[in-house]
Protein backbone atom coordinates (compact mmCIF):
# COMPACT_ATOMS: atom_id res chain seq x y z
CA UNK A 1 0.00 0.00 0.00
CA UNK A 2 1.46 3.66 -0.54
CA UNK A 3 2.49 5.59 2.02
CA UNK A 4 0.58 8.84 1.90
CA UNK A 5 3.24 11.93 1.80
CA UNK A 6 2.43 15.29 3.92
CA UNK A 7 1.40 17.00 0.71
CA UNK A 8 -1.70 14.52 0.11
CA UNK A 9 -2.73 15.29 3.60
CA UNK A 10 -2.86 19.01 3.03
CA UNK A 11 -5.10 18.06 0.05
CA UNK A 12 -7.27 15.31 1.44
CA UNK A 13 -10.96 16.74 2.21
CA UNK A 14 -11.18 14.48 4.83
CA UNK A 15 -7.91 15.81 7.31
CA UNK A 16 -8.99 19.30 6.38
CA UNK A 17 -12.62 18.86 7.94
CA UNK A 18 -11.16 17.37 10.59
CA UNK A 19 -8.28 19.46 11.22
CA UNK A 20 -11.01 22.68 10.92
CA UNK A 21 -13.59 20.68 13.78
CA UNK A 22 -10.52 20.71 15.91
CA UNK A 23 -9.74 24.13 15.74
CA UNK A 24 -13.22 25.25 16.06
CA UNK A 25 -13.29 23.02 19.26
CA UNK A 26 -10.39 23.78 21.24
CA UNK A 27 -9.45 27.17 19.90
CA UNK A 28 -13.28 28.54 19.44
CA UNK A 29 -11.61 29.77 15.64
CA UNK A 30 -13.59 29.57 12.30
CA UNK A 31 -10.43 28.57 9.82
CA UNK A 32 -11.16 31.03 6.98
CA UNK A 33 -11.00 29.83 3.22
CA UNK A 34 -7.43 31.36 3.32
CA UNK A 35 -5.92 29.10 5.52
CA UNK A 36 -6.87 26.48 3.23
CA UNK A 37 -5.79 28.09 -0.18
CA UNK A 38 -2.63 27.97 2.02
CA UNK A 39 -2.90 24.19 2.38
CA UNK A 40 -3.85 23.32 -1.18
CA UNK A 41 -0.65 25.47 -2.15
CA UNK A 42 1.51 23.13 -0.26
CA UNK A 43 -0.21 20.13 -1.40
CA UNK A 44 0.50 21.54 -5.29
CA UNK A 45 4.14 21.86 -4.66
CA UNK A 46 6.76 19.68 -5.82
CA UNK A 47 10.52 19.10 -5.49
CA UNK A 48 12.06 21.74 -6.74
CA UNK A 49 9.20 23.73 -5.33
CA UNK A 50 9.38 22.54 -2.08
CA UNK A 51 13.11 23.46 -1.91
CA UNK A 52 12.74 26.59 -2.77
CA UNK A 53 10.30 27.35 0.36
CA UNK A 54 12.95 25.68 2.67
CA UNK A 55 15.79 27.88 0.92
CA UNK A 56 13.05 30.33 2.24
CA UNK A 57 13.41 29.38 5.76
CA UNK A 58 10.03 28.85 5.55
CA UNK A 59 7.98 25.73 7.52
CA UNK A 60 4.57 25.16 8.26
CA UNK A 61 4.22 24.55 11.95
CA UNK A 62 1.41 24.93 14.91
CA UNK A 63 -1.97 24.72 13.87
CA UNK A 64 -0.47 23.24 10.25
CA UNK A 65 1.22 20.19 12.39
CA UNK A 66 -2.84 19.02 12.79
CA UNK A 67 -3.05 18.11 9.14
CA UNK A 68 -0.47 15.13 9.96
CA UNK A 69 -3.06 13.66 12.51
CA UNK A 70 -6.25 15.92 13.51
CA UNK A 71 -6.62 13.98 16.68
CA UNK A 72 -3.03 14.37 17.81
CA UNK A 73 -2.82 14.88 21.81
CA UNK A 74 -0.43 17.05 23.54
CA UNK A 75 2.16 15.75 26.03
CA UNK A 76 1.03 14.99 29.43
CA UNK A 77 -0.49 17.45 31.65
CA UNK A 78 -0.12 20.50 28.73
CA UNK A 79 -2.80 22.24 26.84
CA UNK A 80 -3.10 22.08 22.89
CA UNK A 81 -3.82 25.54 22.65
CA UNK A 82 -0.18 26.37 23.30
CA UNK A 83 1.07 24.54 21.02
CA UNK A 84 3.54 26.44 18.53
CA UNK A 85 2.36 29.31 21.18
CA UNK A 86 6.02 31.58 22.19
CA UNK A 87 6.27 33.67 25.50
CA UNK A 88 5.03 36.82 24.08
CA UNK A 89 2.11 35.92 21.88
CA UNK A 90 -0.71 37.51 22.16
CA UNK A 91 -4.12 35.34 22.50
CA UNK A 92 -5.39 36.41 19.21
CA UNK A 93 -2.30 34.96 17.53
CA UNK A 94 -2.56 30.77 16.14
CA UNK A 95 0.90 30.06 14.70
CA UNK A 96 0.72 28.16 11.41
CA UNK A 97 3.99 28.82 9.76
CA UNK A 98 7.60 29.23 11.16
CA UNK A 99 10.03 31.55 9.73
CA UNK A 100 13.79 30.41 10.44
CA UNK A 101 15.97 33.10 11.65
CA UNK A 102 15.40 35.31 15.38
CA UNK A 103 12.45 33.16 15.98
CA UNK A 104 10.47 34.74 13.14
CA UNK A 105 6.90 33.31 13.01
CA UNK A 106 3.31 33.98 12.06
CA UNK A 107 -0.19 33.03 12.86
CA UNK A 108 -3.72 33.34 12.08
CA UNK A 109 -4.64 36.76 13.81
CA UNK A 110 -8.40 37.06 15.32
CA UNK A 111 -9.65 39.84 17.65
CA UNK A 112 -12.73 37.97 18.78
CA UNK A 113 -11.71 34.47 18.89
CA UNK A 114 -13.89 33.14 16.37
CA UNK A 115 -12.97 34.24 12.93
CA UNK A 116 -10.24 35.61 11.27
CA UNK A 117 -8.94 38.93 11.13
CA UNK A 118 -5.79 38.39 8.88
CA UNK A 119 -2.24 37.32 9.17
CA UNK A 120 0.20 38.98 11.71
CA UNK A 121 4.12 37.94 12.23
CA UNK A 122 6.89 38.97 14.39
CA UNK A 123 10.60 37.83 15.55
CA UNK A 124 10.16 35.99 19.15
CA UNK A 125 14.00 36.74 19.58
CA UNK A 126 13.73 40.57 19.23
CA UNK A 127 11.97 43.47 20.27
CA UNK A 128 10.42 44.88 17.52
CA UNK A 129 6.68 44.63 17.56
CA UNK A 130 3.93 42.38 15.62
CA UNK A 131 3.24 43.56 12.00
CA UNK A 132 -0.03 43.28 10.84
CA UNK A 133 0.44 43.89 6.86
CA UNK A 134 -1.18 40.91 5.27
CA UNK A 135 -4.33 39.56 4.70
CA UNK A 136 -4.12 36.26 4.07
CA UNK A 137 -1.13 33.39 4.86
CA UNK A 138 0.16 33.57 0.78
CA UNK A 139 0.43 36.96 0.64
CA UNK A 140 2.91 36.58 3.46
CA UNK A 141 4.83 33.94 2.05
CA UNK A 142 4.58 36.36 -1.57
CA UNK A 143 6.35 38.88 0.24
CA UNK A 144 8.69 36.69 1.63
CA UNK A 145 9.40 35.35 -2.16
CA UNK A 146 10.25 39.15 -3.69
CA UNK A 147 12.03 39.95 -0.66
CA UNK A 148 14.45 36.98 -1.15
CA UNK A 149 14.14 37.56 -5.15
CA UNK A 150 15.15 41.00 -4.27
CA UNK A 151 18.58 39.75 -2.99
CA UNK A 152 19.26 37.20 -5.15
CA UNK A 153 18.69 39.21 -8.20
CA UNK A 154 21.96 41.57 -7.23
CA UNK A 155 24.22 38.03 -7.03
CA UNK A 156 22.32 36.43 -10.35
CA UNK A 157 23.42 39.89 -12.17
CA UNK A 158 27.02 38.73 -11.52
CA UNK A 159 26.36 35.85 -12.94
CA UNK A 160 26.57 33.46 -9.83
CA UNK A 161 25.26 30.25 -11.11
CA UNK A 162 24.19 29.07 -7.60
CA UNK A 163 22.07 31.87 -6.98
CA UNK A 164 20.76 31.67 -10.79
CA UNK A 165 19.37 28.39 -10.04
CA UNK A 166 17.84 29.58 -6.71
CA UNK A 167 16.26 32.32 -8.63
CA UNK A 168 15.01 29.46 -10.81
CA UNK A 169 13.44 28.00 -7.94
CA UNK A 170 12.40 30.75 -6.62
CA UNK A 171 10.23 31.37 -9.87
CA UNK A 172 8.79 28.15 -9.90
CA UNK A 173 7.71 28.75 -6.57
CA UNK A 174 5.61 32.02 -7.04
CA UNK A 175 4.39 30.14 -10.70
CA UNK A 176 2.70 27.73 -8.32
CA UNK A 177 2.00 30.40 -5.73
CA UNK A 178 0.19 33.25 -7.60
CA UNK A 179 -2.06 30.46 -9.06
CA UNK A 180 -3.73 30.64 -6.03
CA UNK A 181 -3.22 34.14 -4.45
CA UNK A 182 -1.76 37.39 -6.09
CA UNK A 183 -1.39 36.61 -9.74
CA UNK A 184 -2.77 40.06 -10.54
CA UNK A 185 0.02 41.66 -8.79
CA UNK A 186 2.71 41.49 -12.07
CA UNK A 187 5.59 43.33 -9.77
CA UNK A 188 8.71 41.21 -8.45
CA UNK A 189 11.84 41.76 -6.01
CA UNK A 190 11.72 45.25 -4.75
CA UNK A 191 9.20 45.89 -6.75
CA UNK A 192 6.38 44.47 -5.35
CA UNK A 193 7.57 45.18 -1.65
CA UNK A 194 8.00 48.90 -2.57
CA UNK A 195 4.14 48.26 -3.95
CA UNK A 196 2.69 46.12 -1.00
CA UNK A 197 4.89 45.81 2.18
CA UNK A 198 6.61 49.07 2.44
CA UNK A 199 3.70 50.93 2.37
CA UNK A 200 2.68 52.84 5.55
CA UNK A 201 -0.80 51.11 6.70
CA UNK A 202 -2.99 53.67 7.52
CA UNK A 203 -4.22 55.20 10.96
CA UNK A 204 -7.03 52.54 12.44
CA UNK A 205 -9.53 54.76 14.01
CA UNK A 206 -11.04 51.44 15.49
CA UNK A 207 -8.05 50.11 16.94
CA UNK A 208 -6.37 51.43 20.10
CA UNK A 209 -2.47 51.55 20.08
CA UNK A 210 -0.53 48.98 22.14
CA UNK A 211 2.97 48.03 23.31
CA UNK A 212 3.15 44.64 20.77
CA UNK A 213 2.33 47.03 17.77
CA UNK A 214 -0.57 45.17 16.81
CA UNK A 215 -2.94 47.42 18.63
CA UNK A 216 -6.40 46.43 20.16
CA UNK A 217 -10.13 46.26 18.17
CA UNK A 218 -12.27 48.08 21.26
CA UNK A 219 -13.34 50.74 21.50
CA UNK A 220 -13.98 52.83 25.35
CA UNK A 221 -11.61 54.91 27.36
CA UNK A 222 -7.66 54.44 28.47
CA UNK A 223 -5.64 55.93 31.14
CA UNK A 224 -2.79 57.33 28.84
CA UNK A 225 -6.16 58.19 26.22
CA UNK A 226 -4.40 56.36 24.11
CA UNK A 227 -3.85 57.58 20.58
CA UNK A 228 -5.49 55.12 17.42
CA UNK A 229 -3.58 52.28 16.12
CA UNK A 230 -0.79 53.93 13.69
CA UNK A 231 -1.32 56.84 15.10
CA UNK A 232 1.22 56.98 18.40
CA UNK A 233 4.59 58.47 18.35
CA UNK A 234 6.12 54.68 18.88
CA UNK A 235 9.45 55.72 20.69
CA UNK A 236 7.67 57.72 22.79
CA UNK A 237 4.93 55.54 23.66
CA UNK A 238 7.33 52.93 24.39
CA UNK A 239 9.92 54.34 26.55
CA UNK A 240 6.78 55.84 28.84
CA UNK A 241 5.48 52.47 29.05
CA UNK A 242 9.20 51.34 29.76
CA UNK A 243 9.25 52.98 32.70
CA UNK A 244 6.05 52.84 33.89
CA UNK A 245 6.27 49.13 33.79
CA UNK A 246 9.46 49.35 35.62
CA UNK A 247 7.84 51.00 38.82
CA UNK A 248 5.96 48.12 40.53
CA UNK A 249 3.65 50.63 42.79
CA UNK A 250 2.46 51.99 39.28
CA UNK A 251 2.19 49.24 37.62
CA UNK A 252 -0.39 47.87 40.51
CA UNK A 253 -2.22 50.84 40.94
CA UNK A 254 -2.43 50.92 37.06
CA UNK A 255 -4.04 47.32 37.72
CA UNK A 256 -6.14 48.30 40.11
CA UNK A 257 -7.56 51.26 37.77
CA UNK A 258 -8.26 49.01 35.25
CA UNK A 259 -9.99 46.40 37.21
CA UNK A 260 -12.13 49.68 38.28
CA UNK A 261 -12.80 50.74 34.89
CA UNK A 262 -13.76 46.79 33.37
CA UNK A 263 -16.47 46.62 37.07
CA UNK A 264 -17.92 49.86 36.18
CA UNK A 265 -18.44 48.62 32.47
CA UNK A 266 -15.57 49.73 30.08
CA UNK A 267 -12.84 46.78 29.71
CA UNK A 268 -10.93 48.96 27.51
CA UNK A 269 -8.30 50.09 29.73
CA UNK A 270 -8.04 46.32 31.00
CA UNK A 271 -7.48 45.10 27.56
CA UNK A 272 -4.54 47.18 26.65
CA UNK A 273 -2.77 47.47 29.91
CA UNK A 274 -3.27 43.38 29.96
CA UNK A 275 -2.22 43.31 26.81
CA UNK A 276 1.28 45.34 26.99
CA UNK A 277 2.01 43.29 30.66
CA UNK A 278 1.87 40.06 28.49
CA UNK A 279 4.41 41.30 26.39
CA UNK A 280 6.68 42.59 28.59
CA UNK A 281 6.02 40.31 31.42
CA UNK A 282 9.55 38.03 30.67
CA UNK A 283 11.40 37.80 33.86
CA UNK A 284 8.84 39.34 36.40
CA UNK A 285 5.86 37.05 37.97
CA UNK A 286 4.04 39.99 39.41
CA UNK A 287 3.55 41.24 36.04
CA UNK A 288 2.64 37.68 34.32
CA UNK A 289 0.08 37.21 37.16
CA UNK A 290 -1.49 41.07 36.12
CA UNK A 291 -1.60 40.37 32.88
CA UNK A 292 -3.35 37.59 33.53
CA UNK A 293 -5.87 38.61 35.57
CA UNK A 294 -6.89 41.50 33.25
CA UNK A 295 -6.74 39.73 30.18
CA UNK A 296 -9.49 37.13 31.88
CA UNK A 297 -11.70 40.31 32.82
CA UNK A 298 -11.21 42.13 29.58
CA UNK A 299 -12.18 39.26 26.85
CA UNK A 300 -15.33 37.99 29.05
CA UNK A 301 -16.20 41.39 29.42
CA UNK A 302 -16.44 42.05 25.94
CA UNK A 303 -17.44 38.97 24.71
CA UNK A 304 -14.20 36.96 23.61
CA UNK A 305 -14.70 34.00 25.73
CA UNK A 306 -12.00 31.84 23.71
CA UNK A 307 -10.14 33.90 24.04
CA UNK A 308 -10.25 34.19 27.95
CA UNK A 309 -9.30 30.81 27.38
CA UNK A 310 -6.05 30.80 25.29
CA UNK A 311 -4.92 33.53 27.59
CA UNK A 312 -5.47 31.08 31.14
CA UNK A 313 -3.64 28.23 28.78
CA UNK A 314 -0.88 30.30 28.14
CA UNK A 315 -0.21 31.52 31.88
CA UNK A 316 -0.64 27.96 32.85
CA UNK A 317 2.13 27.02 30.42
CA UNK A 318 4.62 30.24 30.27
CA UNK A 319 7.52 28.71 31.74
CA UNK A 320 7.81 25.91 28.96
CA UNK A 321 11.62 25.20 27.51
CA UNK A 322 9.80 24.70 23.94
CA UNK A 323 6.60 25.36 22.14
CA UNK A 324 5.65 22.07 20.48
CA UNK A 325 3.69 20.31 22.76
CA UNK A 326 1.77 17.89 20.33
CA UNK A 327 2.13 13.74 20.65
CA UNK A 328 0.62 11.31 18.63
CA UNK A 329 -2.58 9.62 19.35
CA UNK A 330 -2.48 6.29 20.77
Amino acid sequence: MAVETKAERYGDPAVREAVARRVGAEWGLELPDSFFRFADFLAALGPVEQRALRDLELAPYGVMDLFADPSALPRDGLDIRVHGRYYRDPPEFLTFLHGGSDGLHFGLWSDDGRTCDGVASYYTDDGEGIERCHRTPLEAVRARIEAVHRDLADYAADGDEAELARLADLGRLREVMTGFETGERTETGLAYSEAYVYRRPPVDAARITTMDGAGALLSGATVLDRPPHGAADVHRFGTFMEDLLDDAEAVRAARDEALRRAAAGDPAEALVLGRDLHRASYGRAEHEEYASELLAVAYRELGRPALAEVAAAHHRHRALPDVDVLRPAR
